[in-house]
């Protein structure tokens, strides 16, 4: 019974490794090749094939060393190279405020 619930919460943990991999590969897909080039990042092509192995390793090949790679890869992507392509492609902030403005204003810190 222990061994069931231990795969299962591998099974959702695979799974979900496999959705932030494609995730990753669909918004990497969408994203401009000239804002990969503006952002100073890798290429476009670059990313495609880094995610796209990923995103088959995590579907075919049961080997976890490639798929904790591949997992690596993701976050890399989401966490590097998507805010700098949203910057550049102007999907950042629009309204000009600082990173200190709240939903109603600035925050201030009491003062």
């Amino acid at each position: 019974m222990l061994l069931e619930g231990f795969n299962s919460i591998l099974g959702l943990i695979f799974t979900a490794m496999t959705v932030l991999a494609v995730v990753a590969f669909v918004m990497a897909a969408i994203a401009r090749e000239d804002a990969y080039r503006a952002a100073d990042k890798q290429k476009k092509s670059f990313w495609l094939i880094i995610l796209g192995i990923a995103v088959v390793v995590n579907l075919w090949v049961p080997m976890l060393f490639l798929q904790i790679a591949g997992l690596i890869a993701s976050i890399v992507f989401f966490v590097d190279v998507r805010p700098a392509l949203k910057a550049v492609s102007g999907g950042g902030r629009r309204s000009g405020g600082s990173s200190s403005d709240g939903p109603y204003g600035p925050y201030n810190g009491g003062r």
